[in-house]
């Protein structure tokens, strides 16, 4: 029996809430949040879905609702229950792993930086962190132990010393074990190693500038050149640093996708010190638009997480309902916290920076040869091959307005991308913006050359830009007799989203039906998005040599100086294209002769 939802809309309340939808077995589908339940659930049995928010109603048996008295209280109950049910179509993050912290306790004269995977409440001492990976800890750990000399070795190990160890020896630890420091100066270097981790070297630095200054007064040299050293690798470390500033408390997210993939990636700040990145897959069981999946991942970060939260959260989209959002975390840290997506300065270096982090694990997760051997394999039973297809080449077209036309050729093979065989055919001869014509001649020169022997033969050819590229590229195939190729055009949607694609194979008559969710279907936008990638890069390389060459570098008489003249007296090339032959000759060293040249050279 379906749901009635018209029955239960009549039912529902206008107040902000949760809402659970369950299916036939009563188990959780989706948790959702809303300003009014009413409205936000009518949306879901109107039409214009998308095709995975369609799978999701198509399964509901039962919506049970929750009323809150605000908005940023639905909120919160929804993050809690998403960590709790872990719905198949929310954002999952996968992620329950608790941050590594550095500890200090109080309660060993001599105490070491010691490395922690949790608080604990028995601990009586200082955490500093949280840090987002223990490869991040044990880098600052080491750089403390090499400046201020601390020890790292457990309690038991250090009451039975009788003489120093090896990191004596090669000076990472002054060897408290055995007397060789006192109490307070292994204090004071303890203390200087704290800062520096809380972002205060600077400070650090000062302090040990003024003791090395009254140790070089006082003829304690051995003391001052010690502290030199000190100051030194200081100076080394804040060069290091990606910013060179004390300030800025902040979670850095940035979101990369492709189709069939996504990444986010989250670079933790803290006291203007970059501690490191995690990166993280989440599953978009309803599609969601990048804003909106950034908006459900940094709530489930924070409010489904035991998770510090900073001052500041960085987004590389516009959040949806950031002012909601940022309620939220305000509430529950108990202050002000600020999200932004719009920033300058070393902020926006570190936008930047988690952007890369991003786009890169995403190209990792792309090339890895599981998921390519999948795509490849599903690609093969989609077009019902015996054997899987070794050598996949895509053409596609870039110019502006017809001027510097580029096709792109890029070949993905069982490893992925080859670049070492992508190439670029400049097209010359054809009327502007004739795209048909711009195919025929990059596919002619690129089978031409294989009839040759020239390179390999593709086993498919994919052509971007639906019927009409098909058909030109099935017409020169059959011109130079080029047998054994599959045709595949790419026609994209009228919303020119992903996963809306028309694929055509073979004629304009066949079409091939995959599923948004199809690998072989990422398979082919993978390589049709690479090889728009491709050509514009080599498009725009063209047409700014274009523009860099001055048109009045090939008229007779127009040397390098009337040329500086020209552009000088008119204010550019533009200027020069708009005078009369009159202006012209009104140019110093420009006669009414040479005038007419240019005039007649730059409008024929």
């Amino acid at each position: 029996m379906s749901f009635d939802h018209r029955r239960f809309l009549a039912t529902v309340s206008e107040s902000p809430g949760i809402y659970r939808m369950l299916d036939a077995q009563g188990d959780t589908l989706y948790v959702g949040k809303a300003r009014r339940l009413k409205a936000r659930l009518a949306s879901y049995f109107r039409g214009a879905l998308n095709t995975k928010t369609q799978a999701l109603v198509s399964r509901i048996a039962d919506i049970q609702v929750t009323v809150t008295n605000s908005e940023t209280e639905a909120l919160l109950l929804e993050q809690t229950l998403i960590k709790e049910l872990r719905p198949p179509y929310n954002i999952l993050l996968r992620d329950d792993k608790s941050y590594p912290f550095i500890f200090v306790t109080d309660r060993h004269p001599f105490p070491a930086l010691e490395y922690k995977r949790a608080r604990s409440r028995r601990d009586d001492g200082r955490y500093l962190g949280p840090y987002p990976s223990s490869h991040a800890v044990r880098e600052s750990l080491s750089l403390m132990q090499k400046i201020f000399r601390i020890r790292n070795c457990e309690d038991s190990v250090f009451a039975h010393r009788t003489r120093p160890c090896l990191q004596y020896q090669i000076e990472r630890c002054s060897a408290p074990c055995v007397g060789h420091i006192s109490e307070a100066d292994y204090r004071r270097d303890l203390e200087h190693a704290v800062q520096c981790l809380e972002g205060k070297s600077e400070q650090v630095t000062r302090e040990l500038t003024e003791a090395m200054e009254a140790a070089s007064r006082e003829l304690a040299f051995e003391e001052a050149a010690r502290l030199r050293d000190q100051i030194q690798q200081l100076r080394q470390l804040q060069q290091r640093q990606f910013v060179d500033t004390a300030d800025g408390d902040a979670d850095v997210f940035a979101l990369a996708s492709r189709p069939g993939a996504l990444c986010i990636s989250v670079l933790s700040v803290r006291h203007g010190r970059l501690l490191g990145a995690r990166h993280h897959a989440p599953t978009n069981g309803l599609d969601l638009s990048p804003d909106a999946l950034l908006a459900e991942f940094v709530s489930q970060y924070y409010l489904g997480q035991a998770r510090e939260i900073p001052r500041e959260v960085i987004t590389s989209h516009p959040l949806e309902e950031r002012a909601l959002i940022a309620a939220a975390l305000g509430e529950r840290a108990g202050r002000q916290v600020r999200i932004v997506d719009q920033v300058r300065g070393h902020r926006a270096q570190w936008k930047s920076l988690a952007i890369t982090n991003a786009e890169q694990q995403l190209a990792g997760q792309l090339a890895s040869q599981s998921q390519l051997t999948r795509r490849f394999a599903a690609l093969r039973e989609a077009l019902g091959l015996e054997t899987t297809p070794a050598r996949l080449e895509c053409f596609d077209i870039s110019h502006s307005h017809g001027e510097a036309t580029v096709a792109s050729c890029v070949v993905f093979d069982e490893n992925g991308p080859r670049k070492s065989d992508y190439r670029r055919f400049n097209i010359e001869g054809v009327a502007a913006g004739d795209d048909y014509a711009a195919m025929r001649q990059a596919l002619t020169r690129r089978f031409r050359r294989l009839q040759e022997g020239e390179g390999q033969r593709p086993d498919i050819l994919i052509v971007d830009g639906g019927k009409g590229q098909l058909n030109m590229a099935r017409e020169v195939l059959g011109e130079l007799g080029a047998s054994g190729v599959i045709l595949l055009g790419v026609a994209k949607g009228t919303t020119r989203k992903a996963g809306l694609e028309t694929l055509f194979l073979e004629t304009v008559e066949r079409t091939l039906d995959l599923d948004g969710a199809s690998p072989a279907l990422h398979l082919i936008q993978h390589i049709r998005d690479e090889a728009h990638r491709f050509a514009i890069t080599g498009h725009r390389t063209r047409r700014d040599k274009v523009r860099r060459t001055s048109t009045l570098e090939g008229i007779p008489g127009v040397g390098p100086k009337r040329r500086r003249e020209l552009l000088r007296f008119f204010g550019g090339l533009q200027g020069v294209r708009q005078a009369s032959r009159e202006e012209l000759a009104r140019v110093p060293g420009i006669s009414a002769a040479l005038a007419e040249t240019i005039h007649r050279a730059l409008h024929g």
